[in-house]
């Protein structure tokens, strides 16, 4: 299934939230979601990577970020265990993929997410956000700005930096994949 059709299961379960919920400041935050989701496919802009956009709007919600992505609840509160390829994948734009680690752990307060790029013409618009950020390169080279200041990661580098600060990571010579972690 495509991005676009995940976007559309996305806006269902949000639909049907707003319905249950009601209410036009919840309608707009959805509304706003779901335009970020759907109406920059395929484009760069600096948005927020799309897991922080569903905790806020969940947030706004009441409700779990996990129940957005997939119209579940996340059930575990002691661990939880994602087996390879088992994560909740989302499409940031084309040669942008998260995969989230953790979606079903209830009340998390760190997002894990594997992240791979491809790498592209152009270099994604920078980003920023609240919290804190890690970063491990686990496969091939990314190139990571924070600010003014840009590193090439290779296989086994990490960072960690403040998120708050304009950010975002390039796919250098092909190929990469890390794992990121968000506390926000």
């Amino acid at each position: 299934q495509g991005t676009l059709g995940r976007c559309i299961q996305r806006q269902t379960v949000l639909g049907e939230y707003i319905q249950a919920v009601g209410g036009d400041q919840l309608r707009n935050a959805v509304i706003d979601l779901r335009v970020n989701v759907v109406g920059t496919a395929g484009q760069h802009h600096a948005l927020l990577p799309l897991l922080l956009h569903f905790g806020k709007a969940a947030a706004a919600l009441g409700t779990d970020s996990t129940v957005l992505m997939t119209g579940e609840s996340p059930r575990m509160d002691s661990y939880t265990i994602v087996r390879r390829g088992d994560g909740v994948r989302v499409d940031r734009y084309s040669g942008y993929y998260i995969e989230s680690l953790a979606f079903n752990f209830k009340n998390r307060q760190m997002e894990p997410m594997l992240v791979t790029l491809e790498e592209q013409e152009t270099e994604p618009a920078l980003v920023m956000h609240s919290g804190q950020e890690f970063n491990l390169v686990l496969e091939g080279k990314v190139k990571v700005t924070v600010g003014k200041n840009s590193f090439i990661l290779n296989e086994g580098d990490a960072i960690y930096f403040d998120p708050n600060l304009p950010h975002g990571q390039a796919a250098v010579d092909g190929r990469t994949r890390f794992l990121t972690v968000i506390n926000e």
